[in-house]
């Protein structure tokens, strides 16, 4: 068996990268059509993963984006520009996080030694 296959279902449910989602199924939980699933995977900002059969699959984690894209259009948004500020809104939230970690680093580390 393919390592794949010998994955215990436990892991895949856990999983928000699991490509669990058909692209029929994501676009009925999105409320979209597949062919804005498809205009976000030609925008480059999803990469869905192919089935064996090459079928597109979404995992939860791209269906929130593509979510976020949406409420966005909804908004009057072009889907390009939606895409780009999804984009930044992910490169600021892992900014925010870097920074919150070394500043977490910079107060766990012992005041430097004073020298006479």
């Amino acid at each position: 068996m393919t390592p794949e296959r010998t994955r215990k279902p436990a892991h895949s449910l856990d999983d928000d990268d699991y490509p669990a989602y058909t692209m029929g199924r994501a676009a009925e939980m999105l409320g979209t059509t597949p062919a804005f699933l498809r205009a976000l995977g030609e925008a480059r900002l999803i990469t869905p993963l192919r089935s064996e059969g090459g079928h597109r699959r979404y995992s939860r984690y791209q269906l929130r984006i593509a979510a976020r894209v949406r409420e966005l259009v909804d908004q009057g948004t072009a889907i390009d520009a939606a895409c780009r500020i999804v984009i930044l809104e992910d490169q600021l939230a892992e900014a925010q996080r870097l920074n919150q970690q070394s500043r977490q680093l910079t107060t766990d580390q012992p005041p430097p030694a004073e020298t006479p």
